[in-house]
């Protein structure tokens, strides 16, 4: 299943011969409906055991499929598998993410970003998958709603992580599943787009799946996080630095992230309903969804760099 986000018929029109499209179907939401609701459009028209996802900037390893759900039918607790995605034509080769972690105001980071490959290769349990390839269960997507349609883009797969986490569901990386990705390839790695979403996604995320006192401390963890951004900004590293090289201003990427806390407030309703249901349906304590988030921390001075 292809999902054709262009608005404009763009996979039709570039498709090389009708005669490759055998058992492929190509679906038109009619506009660029985000991420998370292309996925959930594919999986609502493609119902199967499992769901497996990848972007368009991402190549997959010939045995990545296989290997995933292999991890899947060997973990039945495990509502999803994380792929080993490499930066694509990196030599040597780099890590792009081994699963998911999360800092304490719910910043979520690539595990392993720009490490060697070697020094992830054990399958092992990790918080979340990076949505950018990746398997899920589809019964995993069922308990939980699948990703969120109102995230539109970025941190709606730690989102989705984070409520498979309440509802009892682990993660499986699983290092044979190699993928090399262009990273940030279509919307930038430091754009004002990305900067946008990221900071409200965040917001929204905590907002719906922290603990009331974890909820409380990321909130006020949240400006050692910038402060941390703009020593690295100081340093030339990061992606705040970044945005800076790329012609951005500072004060630009103020705006960007003012902009995000403004449109999460105007949300909140929506999300405290959320935050009732993931709480109601809970199969984990507080205790152990604490206990998770802990052990894949990052810390904030890691965040800043990457």
């Amino acid at each position: 299943m292809i999902v054709d986000n262009s608005g404009s018929g763009l996979v039709d029109a570039t498709w090389p011969r009708e005669s490759s499209r055998a058992n492929v179907s190509i679906l038109h939401p009619g506009s660029n409906v985000g991420f998370g609701s292309a996925v959930n459009l594919a999986a609502r028209e493609a119902p199967a055991e499992y769901i497996a996802v990848i972007n368009d900037d991402a190549t997959a390893s010939p045995a990545w499929l296989r290997e995933l759900t292999a991890a899947l039918d060997a973990h039945p607790e495990a509502g999803s598998a994380a792929s080993q995605v490499r930066f694509h034509g990196v030599d040597p080769e780099c890590l792009d993410s081994a699963g998911m972690l999360i800092a304490a105001d719910g910043t979520s980071k690539q595990r392993g970003h720009g490490a060697p490959p070697a020094n992830f290769p054990n399958a092992e349990e990790v918080l979340l998958a990076s949505g950018s390839a990746s398997v899920y269960r589809s019964i995993m997507l069922a308990e939980t709603g699948g990703f969120d349609d109102a995230f539109f883009l970025y941190c709606e797969d730690t989102d989705l992580g984070l409520r498979a986490r309440w509802a009892g569901w682990t993660c499986r990386y699983v290092p044979a599943a190699v993928v090399h990705h262009r990273y940030s390839h279509s919307a930038g790695r430091a754009s004002k787009l990305k900067a946008y979403f990221v900071e409200r996604n965040r917001l929204l995320l905590i907002l719906k799946t922290f603990p009331a006192l974890r909820l409380l401390t990321a909130l006020f963890a949240t400006p050692i996080r910038y402060l941390h951004h703009f020593l690295a900004m100081r340093r030339g590293q990061g992606a705040a630095a970044q945005f800076q090289k790329d012609g951005q201003s500072a004060w630009t990427l103020v705006a960007c992230v003012l902009r995000a806390h403004f449109s999460a407030l105007t949300m909140l309703p929506l999300v405290w309903r959320q935050r009732r249901h993931i709480r109601r349906t809970a199969k984990l304590s507080t205790a152990e969804f604490q206990g998770a988030l802990d052990r894949f921390a990052i810390s904030f001075r890691q965040v800043a760099e990457l």
